[in-house]
């Protein structure tokens, strides 16, 4: 039901809604000490996105029925929209320490695998499986990043 393009796409969508936040929140936050973090978060999810844009650009399109594909882009789009998963909860006002940010961030890295996970039981096409697969590990990659952050 869903190309590999269209979950790319909202990869990206993703990983931009969690620039945002991080942006947003170096403006409002009120430690000092978090902002070059918020900061790293930031530019890191702007690395996700060019790193999904290069893989757009090596998948395949599809010709399929359009009719279907444009239903499958707008569920996807209501699916997540100017979501931030996890980073919607974060109270700004207890982020008091770099630890605890991290936490967020590894906590919406972890939220976006969940959704891409879900997504494995809606796609049949291997290809389109075998992409996601690829950006579940680089959303583990992440993980791991962030980690060694701490």
């Amino acid at each position: 039901m869903f190309s590999i393009r269209e979950i790319i796409d909202i990869a990206i969508k993703i990983e931009k809604n969690g620039e945002n936040f991080y942006r947003e929140a170096m403006e409002k936050i009120s430690n000092p000490a978090l902002k070059p973090v918020l900061l790293f978060l930031a530019e890191q999810e702007y690395e996700h996105v060019q790193w999904f844009e290069k893989l757009k650009h090596k998948t395949k399109r599809t010709e399929g029925n359009r009719e279907v594909a444009e239903i499958g882009e707008a569920m996807l789009q209501n699916l997540v929209g100017d979501q931030t998963f996890s980073l919607a909860d974060a109270n700004l006002s207890e982020l008091d320490s770099v630890k605890k940010l991290i936490e967020v961030a590894i906590e919406l890295e972890n939220d976006t695998i969940i959704f891409y996970e879900m997504l494995h039981s809606f796609i049949e096409d291997s290809d389109t499986l075998k992409g996601l697969d690829e950006i579940i590990a680089e959303e583990n990659k992440h993980i791991e990043m962030l980690r060694e952050y701490k």
